[in-house]
């Protein structure tokens, strides 16, 4: 105030939330996504039935397609929606353990801040307590594993699977996982990478689950390009083209000027030279087999046709990538350059019908870097649902193979870290061990949700495990029994998961729970009205 006038800093119209109710307003809405996923979380978990605004339909429980789809208008909920995100790239699984836990930790920060602790205070204790976990995750509770031990890959896609729809078909489901992704692995150097990427997954409804199956070579969603084309060709050469066998259009504009009907018979007769040309050089190359990104002109199909070699066309640049590291065959721009040592091999090429469409296959390949996995189930919801599965184990297998840590799920692993945290805290000192006390509580508001959402009471279950953790190395494995309620060895009963999951949770949870707490001040300016259709007037011309 300066001599009684008030001076206004902000635009008109510009809503500001300042200290205590900024704080309590964020947190409000950061918890309230939490509690929406919260109910999902685990083998016995409810689904969500989305509706969009255009009336389409998703049905699923997976923490991060229920974020996306859903339109979250509060910033500080749309961070919690970025963590999923960001859990989702790195781990595939997990991304409604993240949230939960971030929600659970704005919560216990809640009742610190009404303590009059300060944020900061609240938000060091957190980082603390984060260091300290992913140390134990890390020297005591995660269990190496060699990438060739697949009956552990096999588990890990199982538990990945465990809350999903596909619940029944899991087991074959896991191991089609763990087989696609053992056939992508590369050595770089000392690093083992599995780049989920090169597994192209096609879904088309029709048929079971159980008729999912793995192809070992590349599944193409296209027709050969002329009926008198063979369906099945054994022994393929397969030729792979980014350019277009048509006649060019001339970048500048042209015209031809022709004076006699003999010139025009000329010119046909030229354009029909040079179509015969391409087919040529294909056939001198030794190809039986051609797949073109972009457009192959009829006439060019026809003599293709003539001489018994399939060809598809208009592929996307994606499948022709994986085409060639399936088949070993190099991507050719001109077909001048065409040799025969530019093909790639496959034992076969055919077109098989499935449902409703006509799809190539190219399976038989040698050495496959690059896979498909066709789904099928009774309706689209379902094959949806099943692919959201699916990339989740691929993803899960991966980091197993790339890490090779694991560490036992249903809980086991949050209760460890909160036992271990709890006696860790007095360590700490000052305000801060308040936090480190409040994270190790949060980390409980997993095997309480499993409990709760089997049906069990989740007060008792929480109590017994808690007990069976006596720090023994045994004891670090105990996590709940979704079946009875009751604490039980989780590598009994194979619920395996990988520490990145864990590590990820940990981290993201606690970096957006720090980044909620400490803002102190919102300033919203006003939402602008849409504009009236027909430009600035107003009136549709």
């Amino acid at each position: 105030m300066l001599q009684g006038t008030p001076i206004l800093v902000l635009k008109e119209g510009t809503e500001r939330e300042r200290g205590k109710s900024a704080a309590q307003n964020n947190i409000a809405a950061a918890r309230a996504i939490a509690d929406a996923v919260r109910t999902t979380l685990g083998p016995r978990g409810m689904d969500k039935m989305l509706v969009d605004s255009m009336g389409d339909i998703t049905i699923t429980n997976d923490g991060v397609t229920i974020l996306k789809e859903v339109d979250v208008e509060h910033p500080a909920a749309k961070m919690l929606v970025e963590v999923a995100k960001t859990q989702d790239q790195q781990c595939g699984d997990g991304t409604t353990t993240a949230v939960v836990l971030a929600g659970e930790l704005l919560k216990r920060a809640e009742s610190l801040l009404e303590q009059n602790i300060h944020p900061t205070v609240i938000t060091r204790g957190f980082q603390i307590a984060v260091q300290e976990g992913q140390r134990l995750l890390e020297k005591e509770i995660g269990t190496p594993v060699k990438a060739t031990d697949e009956a552990i890959l096999v588990d890990c896609a199982r538990t990945a699977m465990g809350s999903k729809g596909v619940y029944g078909s899991r087991e074959e489901l896991a191991k089609i996982a763990v087989q696609a992704v053992r056939k992508i692995v590369d050595q770089r150097g000392e690093r083992t990478v599995a780049d989920v990427d090169q597994i192209k997954v096609e879904k088309r409804h029709g048929g079971t689950i159980g008729d999912t199956q793995l192809i070992d070579g590349i599944l193409v969603d296209k027709e050969r390009g002329h009926p008198r084309m063979p369906k099945d060709v054994h022994g393929a050469k397969i030729a792979l083209l980014n350019s277009a066998l048509e006649i060019k259009k001339t970048e500048i504009e042209s015209k031809i000027a022709i004076k006699s009907p003999g010139q025009i018979q000329n010119f046909l007769d030229e354009e029909d030279r040079t179509f015969r040309r391409m087919v040529d050089s294909i056939k001198a190359s030794g190809a039986n087999v051609v797949v073109a990104q972009k457009g192959i002109d009829d006439v060019v199909l026809h003599y293709l046709a003539k001489e018994g070699i399939f060809a598809v066309k208009q592929v996307k640049e994606s499948d022709l990538q994986k085409l060639a590291r399936a088949t070993g065959a190099k991507i050719i721009t001109s077909l001048k350059e065409l040799t025969s040592a530019d093909l790639g091999e496959a034992a076969h090429v055919e077109e098989r019908k499935v449902g409703e469409d006509d799809m190539t296959f190219v399976t038989g390949c040698k050495n496959p870097r690059s896979v498909s996995i066709l789904i099928r189930g009774g309706t689209e919801h379902v094959t949806q649902e099943v692919e959201r599965s699916l990339q989740d184990a691929l993803k899960v297998v991966s980091s197993v193979i790339e890490d090779g840590v694991v560490c036992p799920g249903g809980g086991a692993t949050e209760i460890d870290l909160a036992v271990k945290l709890r006696k860790f805290a007095p360590t700490v000192g000052g305000r801060e061990q308040l936090a480190v006390e409040a994270f190790a509580q949060s980390l409980e508001a997993i095997p309480w949700a499993l409990a709760e959402n089997g049906g069990y009471d989740s007060i008792n279950t929480l109590i017994e495990l808690r007990g069976a953790h006596d720090g023994s190395p045994a004891s670090r494995n105990i996590g709940v029994n979704i079946e009875n309620g009751k604490a039980a060895d989780m590598w009994k009963l194979k619920v395996i998961e990988p520490a990145r999951v864990k590590r990820q949770a940990l981290s993201s949870a606690s970096e957006v729970a720090t980044m909620v707490l400490r803002i102190d001040d919102v300033i919203a300016s006003k939402k602008t009205p849409p504009a009236p259709p027909g430009g600035p007037g107003g009136h549709d011309h």
